[in-house]
């Protein structure tokens, strides 16, 4: 294999091994200056720390109030507690099984279509379109962050380009989606491109299985993926609620970041946080490591070092926050995906295949 070959079939991992260098580097270099904060955790408020319990409840409130709207918009009424508790077990799955959210997808579809009569085009569908309405609504929120960041000063030329390629790569990403799942003919050739390529690269595994996935069922899953898109294309006006509520999510988790600042004592630029947040969010789409630990951090502290925040206060930040933050959710998450799997819901052979 030569070595063009090798990168190009590796290039997430070689990202990540530079991104976790820097990161060491980082900490080497500044390592009196992350000592003497940890040694003063001391005088943490502890107020501040708690004030990230009603902050998590009130996020996946958020968000399972934005699935039960969407699944009404589609001809669905799924409880608001059932959502409540998937929404905890998706955060755990795309955390521990780290795909650009692919296998969140997967699960989502498995969870909700058992016992409820949501067909697996709906239950894709209101998943995704969870996700467009999530990175529309972060568009304001980084509006913000750079205004705030413009009456400090700290709107440099480099945090203005990051923050307008965020911007642009949102809006270009969720403009690409409308236009394939606007026409059938689009999504069908679009995804079923994408089925077979998936089955060629799963026969250099399995010889005797030439298509893994059937086409002929993954055209009628995009089909009635675009029906259902077609409805809610028709409701746009219905959207406004979930909008809503997926921005709701959006500063809820911004605010969790920043309470953990609050506990050190640290009233740093909110659009300091605001943008470190959301390039450290998107490093989850290429992280081939849980959670993106290490990657996370290291971008976090990085991004807010150019916006004037200390990388001395930062990481501590961020270490303490994502520690607290897993302890928060990950745990109940764990704690119901293990239940639905031993009640069987979904199938355990099919979620383990997640």
């Amino acid at each position: 294999m030569s070595e063009k070959h090798w990168l190009r079939r590796r290039w997430k991992l070689v990202l990540n091994i530079i991104t976790l260098l820097a990161l060491v580097i980082l900490v080497v270099s500044l390592h009196k200056q992350v000592g003497d904060t940890f040694s003063n955790l001391g005088h943490v408020h502890a107020w501040a720390l708690l004030l990230l319990i009603p902050i998590e409840v009130l996020n996946y409130d958020a968000q399972a109030r934005l699935y039960r709207r969407l699944f009404a918009i589609v001809g669905n009424d799924v409880s608001y507690r059932f959502l409540y508790r998937v929404s905890l077990e998706l955060n755990f799955v795309n955390h521990v099984f780290p795909s650009g959210g692919v296998s969140g997808i997967s699960y989502f579809t498995l969870r909700t279509r058992k016992g409820n009569e949501i067909s697996s085009g709906k239950a894709t569908l209101v998943h995704i379109m969870k996700i467009a309405l999530y990175f529309l609504s972060f568009e304001l929120v980084l509006v913000f962050g750079l205004f705030c960041l413009a009456i400090m000063g700290r709107a440099s030329n480099l945090v203005i380009l990051v923050a307008s390629s965020m911007s642009t790569l949102l809006l270009v990403g969720t403009g690409l989606f409308a236009y394939v799942v606007g026409s059938r003919s689009r999504i069908n050739s679009f995804f079923t491109g994408i089925t077979q390529l998936i089955n060629r690269v799963i026969h250099l595994v399995r010889p005797k299985y030439p298509e893994t996935i059937s086409i002929e069922r993954a055209r009628r899953l995009f089909d009635e993926f675009h029906d259902n898109y077609r409805e809610i294309q028709r409701n746009y006006s219905l959207l406004k609620v979930p909008f809503i509520y997926a921005l709701i999510a959006d500063l809820t988790e911004i605010s969790a970041v920043y309470v953990i600042y609050i506990a050190f004592g640290e009233f740093v630029n909110v659009g300091a946080v605001i943008l470190a947040y959301g390039i450290a969010n998107f490093a989850g789409l290429v992280s081939v490591l849980p959670g993106g630990v290490g990657i996370y951090e290291a971008l976090m502290t990085t991004v807010l070092a150019a916006t004037g925040v200390s990388p001395g206060i930062s990481l501590p930040v961020t270490v303490m926050y994502r520690v607290l933050n897993s302890i928060l959710q990950l745990l109940p998450g764990y704690y119901l995906y293990e239940r639905a799997l031993r009640r069987g819901k979904p199938p355990v052979e099919d979620i383990r295949a997640v």
